[in-house]
């Protein structure tokens, strides 16, 4: 996402011209926006820096597409389903503007000095000439987003006559009368629309001037409005066909159509869980074996059939999920009385019942007698798969015997919301295999007891899963010992 600055930040340089006359004197090239963003990728690229800041996982795929669309001059649509990241991307297009643009001071509409466009503007530049007054914007407030809801009306988007105007005498058909709507106030600068679809098919008719003959027509009327904007719209593809539309001039009107998808790789995955869960905040330790237990679990629901894989499993999903265990972390620490939290194993169980509202299960898993059994059974399933698949990929070729051994003699290993990560290692004899187990998922042997008792869980956990131990729940406490 583009970070706003904050307000202080927003004054421009004192060196920038404020007149119209200072400004043609300091040799200021006008270039329409898609030209400007043009040049600047242009640059990114040739110099190696990443355009796409937090974008994660679309290198080789959707990147490319929306580089090609933007120096093609396109206006976008993005179609993906449900937290594919489709916001975003569309966000860091702000990046890509020149960071301070000038524009007429007081004028209604972000009008270049060199072009005014509105006939107030217009009047003050014949009158003025080289004294009209020039101001600065930042490239944060020239993007301009809209989530498209059934209530949108053609004068949010595009504007309505001012009643006011015209009751202090001004006509109908006087073009002062108007007030602008959120696209005419968006010019020189970026419109999103998220969700296009669901647009009335009515209001999105009122987009096809805007962006082929780039004027507006307001209650009978067409004022002439030489708008630059670009615009980039996200749509998901069941909406696409289903619960609304794009209508075919507006589709046409679309330069590029690109297609996003989730995270393709694992190691994506767990990067973008990590960079968006605001585990800092919260204020608990997730190391990134959880992360990736998570992650996994994620990709396991967007294969199962229980799944409707029409609606998607949203990255959201995953980040969601950090975000409850590393909760679960810190109310377990409050109980133990731990100084530090440090999520372990036994925090995932709180994830399915937390986060099954944000799935749609398919036919057969939604009705209310099912909810809590089959349901409950999938989530469950899943997670288990998603915490054996971890533990083997990490732990592949160590030979766990020793562990096995000393838990099925006699040494039983409790944990639960309040056992303590001390309580939890003290329950071992020392084993060299623990030392590996620590490091191969993250724990340094000699630190603190919160990351190796993690680690430790995850191993017992692996071995239940594998039938090599048995494991009891009795008084909230998970115990792990011989099978019987």
């Amino acid at each position: 996402m583009a970070v706003i600055p904050q307000r202080e930040s927003l004054e421009p340089p004192t060196r920038l011209a404020r007149t119209l006359g200072a400004l043609r004197a300091a040799g200021h090239v006008q270039r329409d926006v898609k030209d400007e963003m043009r040049a600047n990728l242009l640059a990114a690229l040739r110099s190696g820096r990443d355009p796409w800041p937090g974008i994660i996982g679309f290198g080789d795929t959707v990147l490319p597409q929306l580089e090609r669309a933007l120096l093609a001059g396109h206006d976008v649509v993005l179609l993906g389903e449900r937290g594919q990241g489709k916001t975003r991307l569309l966000r860091t297009l702000v990046e890509l503007l020149d960071e301070w643009t000038p524009v007429i001071d007081g004028a209604e509409l972000a009008e270049h000095p060199y072009q005014p466009i509105t006939p107030g503007s217009i009047r003050r530049a014949t009158e003025l000439g080289d004294d009209l007054p020039v101001a600065w914007r930042h490239r944060s407030l020239r993007y301009t987003e809209k989530l498209a809801t059934p209530d949108t009306s053609v004068g949010d988007l595009i504007g309505d006559v001012d009643p006011v105007k015209v009751a202090q005498g001004r006509t109908l058909g006087d073009p002062e009368t108007i007030h602008f709507g959120l696209v005419p106030r968006a010019h020189r600068g970026i419109v999103a629309i998220n969700e296009l679809p669901d647009l009335a098919e009515r209001i999105q008719v009122s987009l096809l001037n805007v962006m082929e003959e780039r004027d507006i027509q307001i209650r009978g009327y067409t004022l002439r409005l030489p708008l630059d904007v670009l615009l980039v719209a996200s749509a998901n593809p069941e909406d696409y066909t289903n619960r609304g539309r794009i209508i075919t001039p507006l589709k046409d009107r679309f330069g590029a159509e690109i297609r996003t998808h989730y995270p393709r790789d694992m190691a994506a995955e767990v990067t973008l869980v990590a960079q968006e869960a605001d585990l800092g905040g919260i204020g608990a330790e997730v190391g990134e074996p959880l992360l990736e237990v998570l992650a996994r679990f994620s990709r396991h629901l967007r294969a199962s059939t229980a799944i409707d894989q029409r609606s998607g499993v949203s990255a959201r999903f995953a980040v969601a999920g950090a975000e409850t265990v590393a909760a679960a972390a810190l109310r377990r620490a409050a109980l133990t009385g731990e100084d530090h939290a440090v999520a372990r194993p036994v925090d995932l169980e709180a994830v399915p019942a937390v986060l099954r509202g944000k799935l749609e299960f398919e036919s057969g898993y939604d009705q209310p007698s099912a909810e809590r059994e089959e349901q409950g059974e999938v989530l469950t399933h899943l997670l288990r798969r998603a915490v054996a698949d971890t533990a083997r990929a990490r732990l592949r070729g160590l030979d766990l015997t020793p562990l096995v051994a000393a838990v099925s003699g006699g040494h039983q290993v409790a944990t639960g919301e309040r056992v303590p990560a001390r309580e939890v290692l003290a329950a071992l004899p020392e084993l060299p295999v623990l030392h590996e187990v620590a490091t191969r998922l993250g724990a340094a042997p000699d630190g603190p007891p919160g990351p190796i008792a993690a680690a430790v869980e995850l191993a017992l956990e692996s071995l239940y899963l594998t039938r090599k131990l048995g494991k009891n729940a009795e008084d909230g406490r998970i115990v792990y010992g011989s099978r019987q």
